[in-house]
Order: structure tokens, then sequence, then C-alpha cells
């Protein structure tokens, strides 16, 4: 988020995204704006340090934070050690035709969750997909985010792919680019598309459970 953030909010989504990496077009700098106490601020972070992390943390009051580099195992230890208790710790991971599942092994204990994005030119907001067949593989049962280029053009294949085993731990739906007017300017009407469509699909799993 940058350019509409209170609009989105709107929307009762339950995580806003804030880019701290200052590369980014999306870069978000100057006040955050009032969010509703039940939505988690995310600062996405890209080979911070750690003190920079902290204290970004504290300045815009952070419930969650997105590591979207090179972060090490020891890096969200001390994070995790450093911060406040509540705080979400996300990691990210790339994945372009493969994925070797064993580095997850060291971020298992020093992270709340896991997300997959798209391996691509920049750390993030790249705008197209990876092949999720590749989380059939998935070995673990620390819940995650998904992303990478997920669109309202996505809709049939991520129905599909959320009755699968290897969506068993897919916590969230992570989306960006697809749904930007410009980088950091939320399309409303998409994203309002987008949520009925996973509320659709949410009470369609409820009646058949």
């Amino acid at each position: 988020m940058k350019h509409n953030p209170e609009a989105v909010a709107a929307l009762q989504p339950d995580y806003l995204g804030f880019i701290f990496w200052e590369k980014s077009a999306r870069f978000f700098e100057g006040e955050m704006p009032s969010i509703p106490d039940n939505i988690k601020k995310v600062g996405v972070f890209v080979d911070a340090s750690l003190e920079d992390v902290l204290k970004t943390i504290q300045k815009f009051n952070l419930d969650a934070v997105q590591l979207h580099g090179q972060e090490s195992p020891q890096f969200c230890k001390g994070l995790r050690n450093s911060a406040k208790e509540s705080l979400e710790i996300i990691k990210v991971f790339s994945i372009k035709d493969d994925f070797d599942f064993s580095v997850l092994k060291p971020f298992e204990a020093v992270c709340d969750y896991f997300l997959f994005d798209t391996k691509g030119k920049l750390p993030g907001g790249n705008g197209y997909t990876f092949n999720w067949k590749i989380l059939e593989h998935y070995p673990s049962t620390k819940p995650y985010f998904l992303s990478g280029g997920i669109g309202l053009e996505n809709q049939k294949d991520l129905e599909s792919f959320l009755k699968t085993d290897a969506a068993q731990y897919c916590h969230a739906i992570d989306i960006n680019s697809k749904f930007e007017i410009q980088p950091g300017h939320k399309n409303i009407e998409a994203v309002k598309e987008f949520k009925t469509f996973l509320t659709e699909m949410n009470q369609r799993k409820k009646v058949k459970s």
C-alpha cells in the first residue's frame, strides 16, 4: 500500500502491506494512515539491518514483518528476540521452475509463516505466477502465504488449487501488482471482486464440509 490504503482497509482484508525498501516504486514514507485494529499492518523489508527493522516496527506500530531478501535464520531469531512478542514474522522464498524445500527447515522455529512468491528480477511485484504444483511437495505444517502475480484471471486455477492437499496449509492469498492502477495504488473494484470470489468460495467449502 502507498496511495489508497484507507480505501482498501474499508474492504477489511486481514493484512495490509507497506514496503520499506527504498528501491521499490511502492516505497512507503510519511504518516501511517488510520487502519482498523483488526487489520494487521505488515512491513516489507529487503535485507535491511535489524536496527532499521526494529525502528520501523516501533515507528509505524507494525503487527508483522515480511522479509523479502536473503535474511538468515539467525536474523529472524534476533528479530524474534528483540521485537514485541505479538509480532508475526513472514519469511519469503522465491520459486521459479523448482524449489529445494530443505532450505525451509532452519526457519521453522523462528518464523510464523512462509510466503512463496515468483522468482523474478525484483524481490516482489513481478506480476506472474509460479507453478503451484510444486507445493504438492511441501514438507512442512507451517502455514504459508501464496503470492506471485495472482489476479482476477486466476480465479478458476486458484479455486482448483485450494481444493488440493497442497493447499491445506495455505493461510492467506497475497495480491499486489495485478490489482494496481499504478504501483502502490490499488484498483478498489478489482480488489472488491476478488474478495467476493474468495468469500463465496469459502462459503461453498463450509456447506460441503
